[in-house]
């Protein structure tokens, strides 16, 4: 099965249903109380993420997948195209935080340094669709932050109030940057 995006390089425009999107309120910037890592798991598409030195030479089609393993982590595969059209990966690993369901964390080094906990970096899923049709991603510094889709493209209104929520909490929301994707949904 598969997960999405993740801190790291997360990341066809399709029609939108009719009907406008509810946005959950995001009113505390804390991880969600409940996370069914099933459904969360597989692609999602990057909306929007706050700059990340490892996404620098990302200019489209971003996306995250996230895959449930065996031993209980998730593998992270986050992918984009350059701008010389040129298709990167970096692959990753995130373990839920026991007694906190929305919370994981998240691993780009190397295997061997898994012991050294600055290795590790917090993964805040902080707002969820009831459906998983989208997520906001964040963490305790305030200093990443995604927003996910399952679709390519999200709904302007459900973008909007998304945004004003997280500047509520103190994201800097005004340095979004804002994911352009050609990719197709499956």
């Amino acid at each position: 099965m598969r997960l999405i995006p993740l801190p790291a390089v997360l990341l066809s425009l399709l029609l939108l249903p009719a009907s406008p999107v509810a946005a959950q309120d995001i009113s505390r910037n804390m991880p969600v109380p409940v996370l069914d890592l099933e459904r969360y798991a597989g692609t999602w598409y990057e909306v929007a993420h706050l700059p990340m030195f490892f996404q620098r030479k990302c200019v489209r089609d971003t996306t995250a997948t996230y895959t449930l393993q065996d031993d209980g982590t998730i593998e992270v595969r986050n992918a984009c195209t350059t701008a010389k059209g040129k298709r990167i990966e970096a692959l990753g690993v995130a373990q839920p935080v026991p007694g906190n369901p929305g919370s994981l964390r998240v691993r780009f080094a190397p295997k061997w340094t898994s012991w050294l906990p600055m290795t590790w970096a917090p993964y805040w899923v902080i707002g969820v669709d009831p459906d998983y049709r989208w997520a906001v991603v964040g963490g305790p510094d305030r200093d990443h932050l995604w927003i996910l889709s399952r679709d390519p493209v999200m709904d302007a209104q459900l973008y909007a109030t998304l945004v004003e929520q997280l500047g509520a909490l103190g994201y800097p929301v005004d340095e979004l940057v804002r994911g352009a994707q050609t990719l197709a949904s499956p």
